[in-house]
């Protein structure tokens, strides 16, 4: 008798394929058979396969009686799929397109979003139109009666919602508000035009949510981004779980973000790595990643507590190549080696950056994609994961009623925080936190708190930046300011030679805590440049706010730390080389990463423990303990591992 597949929120490894079939479709299915699958099954062992169904160009690649069948359809894949999964015990999920349909806007044009213009565009549907009712909710409940498939993982959704001026989106506004629409961003109704679009992509998310729960209570449902740090809102909307598919490059430093923020978000989760990457602008040629590019990959999402899946295509006929299926093996044996003390860990709380949800909402042009000004975050990130800190990353929503467990927040350059955040920032700190502000935006919205004067408005400058492998530069808005009750930390300056600064940085007193401030865009400087020196600015800051963090590592900065408990309650340092991964366009596939070590890890615990071993191999370190202080060695750090205590 077959096993039970598990349901997704208890899975941790998977596969993806999607082929977003189209009219130029010859054989899809030719070369589907249930031999291939289930080599592949029984090779790699993975908890679930998402196959496609319908991509961006609307074309479904099951002969369907709903849309529209790509005309290249030789055999019926998903029939193959659900025979074996079956037969195996693997859950079967399937990727479809939702928002985006090329092909339900050239049949229907009405269905499709309109600019300010009144002209259709190419690929976005209206969420205010029928195209919900009669196709996305309808061809889904298609596939789950025809197939009984376990999920429905949804693309080009909340990623792919745009601002609408069709008929009946702009109908809703006249009802609402008695006036016209906004036509761009100069427009004073600018803001709440966003809002409302997103009010109504939510409407619309959790009407086919609810719809196709309503066909198959046990199904697993998940928008690809929604409740990300794309659309960073609290979760309301009743997914089964969030997942999303990080970019292709610089995958690891993109993951870095996505996987701590969605660690946050107490639904489960996983993110999917692609098996390949591509060079514009030949996007359609595939260059496939190595076995240990995926599996340094895979250690940013596991050793955040989240699920793992990477993305492959098929051949166009269907059949998954015996290299795929040999490479899918190696990073999945990679992954259940690691399982124990990965899936479903939580952090130990320290540092915390915070994703000002409100801040990236207001600037993002987009209705629920906050691509592309994330920069202040994501340098933030960099800079105090390569100083070693353990760091979560949460919004405003989720923040607020956790301030007190962290002994430092991070508060990255921003114009505005969600209401009464400020406040809360500031009671925290009072009652004996420590508040990190990280730009001259963060900075102006404390001033009465920092200790000092700011003098005029920022203005665009070359700060220098000084570090004892030389001096950096970071350019921008640099406040200008004088301490008055502050302690001057670190100085910028006007030319590469360092005399004659000015204050950059400053710490003060506030009631029991503390705060300090850099007053220029380090973050986004730090993300450009990954110049010591700007690390060198942010951690003299950080250690005097925060002088004894729990763990501590004699380390390359490359090597990334996090601090959590097992499932079985057992304290676990991990640790990530991140040596050699794949930054630049022009080497798109890491061959080799260079091991790490001997790794020095200072830990303040406070009991002694039973016995310290290294994860997943199992080896007995080398370590004393004393006053409450673990200190142990880890000779080698290939690409991930962790440090694990066993109590006594």
């Amino acid at each position: 008798m077959p096993t039970e597949p598990l349901r997704r929120r208890d899975a941790f490894f998977g596969l993806h394929f999607d082929l977003h079939a189209n009219e130029r479709d010859e054989a899809l299915g030719a070369e589907t058979s249930a031999g291939n699958i289930r080599e592949l099954i029984e090779r790699v062992r993975p908890d679930w396969v998402q196959w496609d169904c319908k991509g961006h160009p609307g074309y479904a690649c099951y002969p369907t009686e709903v849309g529209w069948p790509s005309p290249g359809i030789a055999a019926d894949m998903l029939a193959v799929l659900r025979e074996v999964t079956r037969e195996m015990g693997v859950a079967l999920l399937v990727h479809y397109s939702g928002v985006i349909d090329e092909k339900a806007i050239e049949e229907h044009p009405e269905w499709a979003a309109r600019t300010a213009e009144g002209e259709p565009h190419g690929r976005a549907t209206s969420t205010f139109g029928d195209y919900v009712d009669e196709l996305l909710i309808p061809q889904l409940r298609e596939v789950i009666e025809r197939y009984d498939i376990d999920g429905v993982w949804v693309d080009g959704d909340c990623w792919g919602a745009v601002p609408d001026w069709s008929a009946r989106a702009v109908t809703a506004w006249r009802d609402r508000t008695g006036a016209d629409p906004p036509h761009g961003p100069e427009d004073a109704d600018w803001q709440a035009w966003k809002d409302f679009h997103r009010e109504q992509f939510l409407r619309y998310l959790k009407h086919w949510v609810d719809a196709l729960h309503e066909t198959k209570p046990t199904l697993d449902i998940t928008s690809n981004w929604m409740y990300s740090t794309y659309a960073p809102v609290e979760p309301e909307i009743d997914l089964d779980y969030l997942s999303g598919d990080f970019s292709p490059e610089a995958s690891c430093d993109r993951a870095r973000l996505e996987a701590r923020y969605l660690a946050g978000t107490e639904v489960p989760w996983d993110l999917m790595a692609w098996g390949f990457n591509r060079r514009p602008p030949a996007v359609s040629a595939r260059q496939h990643k190595p076995a240990v590019q995926l599996m340094q990959e895979a250690g940013v999402v596991l050793m955040q507590g989240g699920a793992f899946q990477f993305y492959y295509q098929p051949t166009r006929a269907g059949h998954v190549p015996k290299q795929f299926i040999e490479t899918a093996a190696e990073v999945a044996d990679f992954c259940r080696a690691r399982q124990s003390i990965c899936q479903d860990s939580e952090t130990v709380p320290q540092v915390v950056l915070l994703l000002p949800a409100e801040d990236l909402m207001r600037r993002s042009e987009r209705v629920l994609h906050t691509g592309g000004v994330r920069e202040q975050v994501e340098g933030a990130l960099h800079a105090l994961l390569d100083l070693h800190y353990s760091v979560d990353v949460l919004a405003e929503w989720n923040l607020q009623q956790r301030l007190g467990e962290y002994p430092l927040v991070v508060v990255p350059d921003a114009e505005v925080l969600a209401e009464g955040f400020r406040e809360a920032l500031v009671e925290y700190a009072r009652a004996g936190g420590s508040l990190l502000l990280v730009g001259p935006g963060a900075a102006r919205m404390f001033e009465p708190e920092l200790g000092v004067r700011l003098d005029g408005s920022p203005r665009e400058d070359t700060a220098y930046l000084s570090s004892p492998v030389g001096m950096g530069a970071v350019e921008g808005l640099w406040q200008a300011v004088t301490p008055v009750q502050a302690e001057q930390v670190a100085l910028r300056y006007e030319t590469y030679r360092p005399r004659h600064g000015v204050p950059a940085a400053t710490v003060a007193a506030l009631g029991e805590g503390l705060i300090g401030a850099v007053y220029g865009p380090v973050g986004a400087g730090y993300l450009r440049t990954h110049h010591p020196a700007v690390r060198t600015l942010i951690g003299e800051l950080a250690r005097r706010l925060f002088a004894e963090p729990a763990v501590e590592l004699d380390a390359a900065p490359d090597v990334d730390v996090a601090l959590r408990r097992a499932p079985d309650g057992r304290l676990c340092v991990h640790l990530l080389n991140l040596a050699g991964a794949q930054r630049a366009a022009g080497f798109l596939a890491v061959e080799h990463v260079p091991e790490a070590g001997p790794i020095r890890v200072t830990l303040r615990m406070g009991d002694e423990p039973s016995s310290v071993t290294w994860e997943p191999d199992g080896d007995e370190l080398d370590w004393s303990w004393a006053n409450g202080v673990l200190t142990a060695t880890v000779p080698r750090l290939h690409i991930h591992g962790a440090v694990v205590l066993t109590p006594t």
